[in-house]
């Protein structure tokens, strides 16, 4: 059975309590996937946090699959993750924020 959102939310907390956290259950977009037959879910992370400053993006990875690792693939079939630093979600905000302000052409 997967886990709820809130319990997945504790987990991650629980590594890394001053990060920013998304979760989203994607479950419902691998119905019928051999993986999502046994009630096992899928799910998007986003994970913003200082920690993962330095690290290349295979070890902040497993820093969130460690966190869920006792639940796969019983209770967690799959995990898409962003796992991001501080700066590069800040860089990311600012680059959105100037891609808004460009003029639409309309022909």
């Amino acid at each position: 059975m997967k886990p709820t959102h809130d319990a997945l939310l504790e987990r991650f907390r629980q590594v890394f309590p001053k990060a920013a956290i998304q979760i989203e259950n994607e479950s419902h977009l691998h119905a019928g996937h051999a993986g999502a037959s046994g009630g096992a879910g899928h799910f998007r992370v986003r994970v913003i946090d200082a920690r993962f400053n330095g690290l290349p993006r295979i070890a902040r990875h497993r820093l969130v699959y460690d966190a869920v690792s006792d639940w796969m693939p019983a209770r967690v079939h799959a995990l898409t993750i962003v796992a991001m630093t501080l700066e590069e979600a800040a860089a990311l905000v600012d680059h959105i924020a100037e891609s808004a302000q460009l003029p639409i052409f309309i022909h």
